[in-house]
């Protein structure tokens, strides 16, 4: 069963020591740089959500939304919107499902508005991932037409 719990002083050398295969790390940052990320939207006005995904008491990934980011160029899609800004499921538990499951529990977290109320959730990928284009299509993400750093937005009706 996936849950989603928060890093805390217990889990966080668990969680940065997390890491996609060595073909993956173009699409994601580290989850040691996005959580010092999380710090400085906080700091910024912005409202992270930073997340270990757990498969039972196992932790197997990241996952990091946001609401309000500051501080980065931005689709027009952005205001007022969540963002999954993060999704890594460790190398070693990959193709188990685990990212449908993610996904499912994002979205439900996402439907709280915890910071807020919105119509969209976005993210965006590099355009040669198809792994996370499928991922995303399968849930009713669909392009919006706009680019932001060589990447294609992808759009959820909330």
């Amino acid at each position: 069963m996936i849950t989603l719990r928060k890093i805390t002083l217990e889990n966080r050398r668990a969680i940065f020591n997390l890491e996609v295969s060595e073909e993956q790390r173009r699409f994601v940052a580290s989850n040691l740089s996005s959580v010092a990320s999380c710090y400085v939207l906080a700091t910024n006005g912005g409202h992270p959500f930073p997340f270990a995904i757990y498969a039972d008491e196992l932790p197997v990934g990241f996952i990091m939304l946001t609401y309000g980011i500051t501080g980065y160029d931005l689709p027009s899609i952005a205001d007022n919107s969540y963002c999954i800004l993060r999704l890594m499921i460790d190398k070693h538990h990959q193709n188990k499902g685990y990212g449908r499951e993610a996904m499912e529990k994002i979205l439900e977290y996402i439907r709280t508005f915890p910071a807020g109320p919105a119509l969209y959730c976005w993210t965006c990928y590099e355009a040669d991932n198809i792994v996370a284009k499928k991922l995303y299509e399968s849930f009713g993400f669909r392009e919006n037409g706009e680019i932001c750093h060589d990447e294609p937005i992808t759009v959820l009706r909330l």
